[in-house]
């Protein structure tokens, strides 16, 4: 069933023109003035009728008439003082207050002049000069109100345009920085997704060879359970690979997985030891972490040891940071290891890569120390903060 069409009626259309029409208006400055001009001087008249012409019973045409006159007549005059207004607007302080207060006594005295000489002209009155003072006086304060309201006017509007100025400037500033947060987050998150993938090919190659010589040296239930294994740990990377971070707990299984795969190799020369603090179980750290640094200590040190060895996986908490250990028992040494870190062979790529991760997530509050380990190998130590899973990487 077909959705109804609504179409606005010619009143909605007429109303929404109407409040356009309303807004330009207002954001006229010249229309603004023009319209309070009229206001406050036609206000005078009003006032004029009730506390003058009703209150010394003056209903008659003429004295109305005068009020309306004399109203008009301000306007007249107080249009060229504005003018002198602007005119000084950039001036000192003393210098403006200076002609205010003679434009004030200039254009007062004049409309106090014509509108009395009006006055006698259309009542017939007579001998009101006398009284001049007090048509003089009315006539001050209320240019000094016009003055006023002038000035107060004007710099509201400069307050307005300059906080309008100011917020449009912080708009722009605060966009720009989104804009450039959002540019370095892409970009962080490209190299970290790009260090990611660097793991998985060098992985998925060293496996299936070493499944390929199994088969070849028909050690099929070998094979066979090295293919099991390879596809848990696939799937377990598939579930998790668009994760930048995991409990610790996660990170231990993924581990275990691949070194079921390494012991299906490797047979009784290898053997692992995991000593795992349980204060760190739901510990984030960065997804398939450890394998890159697994990896490295079978390839350097068990694969060439002929006896094989151990590897000894170990994670502990210290104050607000959250310490993992990978280390052997191979032949490798500090200053070799260290030397293939840096090797532009490629032999190096885990442990660069795994560096270069940790400074991209946790820059100076990250860290990893290579050193000799206890049980006559290498040692490789990250540490970096302690998160719980309320506080995702992907949040800060």
């Amino acid at each position: 069933m077909a959705e109804p069409v609504f179409f606005p009626s010619k009143q909605s259309n007429l109303t929404m023109a109407q409040s356009t029409l309303w807004l330009r208006l207002m954001a006229n400055r010249e229309w603004q003035f023009w319209s309070l001009q009229f206001g406050g001087w036609l206000g005078i008249s009003l006032i004029s009728y009730v506390s003058l012409n009703l209150w010394y019973n003056q209903p008659q045409l003429t004295y109305v008439l005068h009020n309306v006159l004399q109203s008009f007549l301000g306007i007249a005059l107080s249009w060229p003082l504005r003018l002198v207004f602007r005119s000084f607007w950039g001036a000192s302080w003393t210098a403006r207050l200076f002609i205010i207060a003679a434009s004030v006594g200039v254009f007062a005295l004049a409309w106090a002049v014509i509108r009395l000489a009006l006055f006698e002209a259309m009542t017939q009155e007579t001998n009101l000069w006398a009284d001049f003072g007090g048509w003089f006086f009315s006539s001050i304060f209320i240019f000094l109100c016009w003055a006023a309201f002038y000035h107060g006017i004007k710099y509201y509007q400069l307050l307005q345009a300059e906080r309008d100025h100011l917020l449009a400037a912080e708009a722009t500033q605060k966009e720009e920085v989104l804009r450039r947060t959002s540019a370095e987050a892409a970009m962080k998150e490209s190299q970290l997704t790009l260090l990611r993938y660097q793991l998985n090919p060098h992985f998925l190659f060293n496996t299936l060879n070493a499944i390929y010589a199994l088969v070849n040296q028909g050690a099929a239930e070998h094979a066979n359970s090295m293919l099991l294994n390879l596809s848990q740990f696939l799937r377990y990377s598939l579930e998790h690979g668009a994760d930048r971070s995991v409990p610790l707990a996660k990170e231990i299984e993924a581990a275990k997985l691949y070194l079921a795969i390494e012991q299906a190799r490797f047979t009784d020369r290898l053997s692992v030891d995991f000593d795992i603090s349980p204060a760190t179980a739901n510990a984030l750290v960065p997804s398939f972490l450890l394998q890159p640094l697994i990896e490295n200590a079978i390839k350097h040190a068990i694969a060439q040891s002929e006896s094989g060895g151990k590897i000894r996986i170990l994670a502990r908490t210290a104050k607000a940071d959250l310490l993992l250990s990978v280390e052997d028992s191979g032949v490798a040494t500090v200053e070799t290891d260290a030397r293939r870190q840096e090797s532009p062979t490629g032999a190096g790529v885990g442990l660069k890569n795994v560096r270069e991760r940790i400074t991209a997530l946790y820059g100076d509050q990250g860290d990893m120390q290579l050193g000799s380990s206890d049980l006559g190998g290498f040692r490789v130590e990250l540490r970096f903060p302690l998160r719980a899973p309320e506080q995702d990487i992907r949040n800060d």
